[in-house]
């Protein structure tokens, strides 16, 4: 089922772009102001875009020791990710 809402994709590793940053985690929460993202990592470059989204394989990641929180206002896209999380600082 391809989901339709942000609370669709609870319990979903995914990918996070917001107007400056971009991250990967487990989305645990959507409060409709604030998602929480669990296993969360900031990637610092991915590299070429499409091949990070291919491979899930970034240039430069910054793990959280353990989630972040994301506000809905500086979101501009979510979607699935469908590789293992980066949780190794590179």
């Amino acid at each position: 089922m391809e989901p339709h809402l942000v609370e669709d994709m609870i319990g979903q590793t995914v990918f996070v772009r917001t107007v400056t940053y971009h991250y990967t985690g487990l989305l645990a929460l959507c409060d409709g102001q604030f998602i929480r993202l669990d296993d969360a990592c900031w990637i610092a470059n991915s590299g070429r875009f499409a091949d990070f989204l291919k491979t899930g394989e970034a240039s430069e990641v910054e793990p959280y020791p353990d989630r972040c929180f994301i506000s809905m206002g500086a979101i501009v896209d979510i979607s699935p990710f469908d590789h293992s999380l980066p949780r190794k600082q590179r």
